[in-house]
């Protein structure tokens, strides 16, 4: 079918087959990505959850998973302090953090337009 000479694998090919097969590797690369963006937003957005609920439950934070939970988040949930008025309220030991869902809500937009964006430059 092709001649002995030619190399089947070149960067740019004139065989169909060839650039089928170097169209489906530059896509997995696409989708690697994607999925590694999803997975680490996923997981962000996880421990902010977390977060959120455990000043909610008035956890403690003396606990190993807790003060991991919330030293982890800090840096993530810094910028949106103060963004309302009512960013933190406590009714006794119960805490609502406002800033921790709005933390979540971005974080989750931003990862998802990334892996989209990342999605969208493929052939």
């Amino acid at each position: 079918m092709y001649p002995q000479n030619q190399r089947i694998h070149q960067e740019y090919s004139l065989s169909p087959e060839d650039a089928y097969f170097q169209r489906e590797r530059f896509n997995h690369a696409h989708d690697s990505a994607e999925r590694m963006l999803t997975l680490l937003g996923g997981a962000l957005t996880t421990l902010l959850g977390l977060r959120f609920v455990f000043a909610l439950l008035d956890a403690n934070v003396t606990n190993g998973i807790v003060s991991f939970v919330n030293s982890f988040t800090e840096p993530f949930v810094t910028p949106f302090y103060g963004l309302f008025n009512y960013d933190h309220t406590s009714i006794g030991p119960v805490s609502f953090q406002g800033y921790t869902l709005v933390a979540m809500v971005g974080y989750g937009l931003l990862t998802t337009g990334i892996a989209r964006f990342v999605t969208a430059t493929r052939y």
